[in-house]
């Protein structure tokens, strides 16, 4: 999927800029590396997002391709999150080969997800399910659904259909009642300080809308503290000039689940994830947050960066 991303924007500056050449260099992160313990574990998803950080700030690199769901909300000085590319279809999606939906799983299947937002929200509606961590590239990861180590695994939609993998999965439902992660479906271009080149590329890049949306999503998640265990869904949307943000928290139990929305006017949506988060702290998401996070590590130590 990483390769897919940077060929993809690859691709769009070539077509911008006929006569530059644009070099990939091509880097292994820390998060597909780990495969024997839980991401949450090793410090989440910042550890996609370090090594190409580094490169570009030791002068390896100029520009960095992220899946903007990975792309932590601080951003290293000397660095800028310049572009978001335009957002696509958001939805989680159930996969099998044994069961129709997610529904038709009997009692205690076993569901396969990384995401302890996706756990939360799936135990919410089905408790009785063992839900079991799930590790490994796309493929991987598909491979081992056909291998019967899973009755069933969620995925993200968009990764699966870029990588023209649906047709080989006999039984899809995309999970339309899931909230989606800050950012999922979206493209985050990460660009060096100071190159005016750099930032000219990226402002081609940039849709300006998806930019609006997820950095409204990203000042909830800054604001409101969640860490590398937190079991967050956030998403804005726009319909008839109206900006809607909603999120969830609760714990990774599909239990103590908090879950508020606001609506406003399109010109006055710049401080709404800040005004979201307040609402939720106001009723307790920072102690159910904290609570999450025992929960989720308490079998081990979160190694934060």
């Amino acid at each position: 999927m990483a390769l897919w991303q940077a060929y993809h924007i690859k691709d769009r500056i070539e077509n911008l800029y006929p006569n530059l050449i644009v070099e990939l260099n091509k880097m292994t992160s820390n998060g597909d590396k780990i495969l024997d313990r839980p991401l949450a574990l090793i410090g989440g998803k910042g550890h996609f997002t370090k090594e190409l950080e580094d490169a570009m700030l030791e002068g390896r690199a100029d520009i960095a391709v992220h899946s903007l769901k990975d792309v932590p909300t601080f951003i290293p000085e000397g660095l800028s999150l310049a572009a978001i590319t335009k957002r696509e279809d958001q939805s989680d999606v159930f996969l099998s080969h044994k069961f129709e939906n997610l529904e038709s799983l009997p009692v205690g299947a076993v569901v396969g997800t990384t995401s302890l937002r996706r756990r939360m929200q799936l135990l919410t509606i089905r408790p009785d399910l063992k839900v079991k961590d799930l590790r490994g590239n796309v493929n991987t990861r598909l491979r081992k659904l056909k291998d019967g180590e899973y009755d069933a695994i969620i995925l993200a939609y968009i990764g699966l259909f870029r990588l023209d993998l649906l047709k080989d999965i006999p039984c899809v439902q995309k999970l339309s009642f899931m909230i989606p992660p800050m950012g999922q479906a979206a493209l985050g271009i990460e660009i060096v300080d100071r190159n005016p080149f750099l930032k000219e590329v990226a402002d081609k890049l940039n849709d300006k809308q998806s930019f609006l949306l997820t950095s409204l999503e990203r000042d909830f998640v800054a604001s409101i503290g969640a860490g590398c265990s937190a079991p967050v869904a956030t998403n804005a949307t726009i319909s008839n000039d109206k900006v809607t943000l909603k999120a969830m928290v609760g714990y990774p139990d599909g239990t103590h689940i908090l879950e508020k929305s606001l609506e406003v006017n399109i010109d006055d949506c710049g401080h709404l994830g800040f005004e979201l988060a307040k609402i939720m702290m106001e009723a307790g998401a920072k102690e159910i947050l904290h609570d999450a996070e025992s929960l989720a590590f308490k079998d081990g130590n979160c190694e934060r960066m």
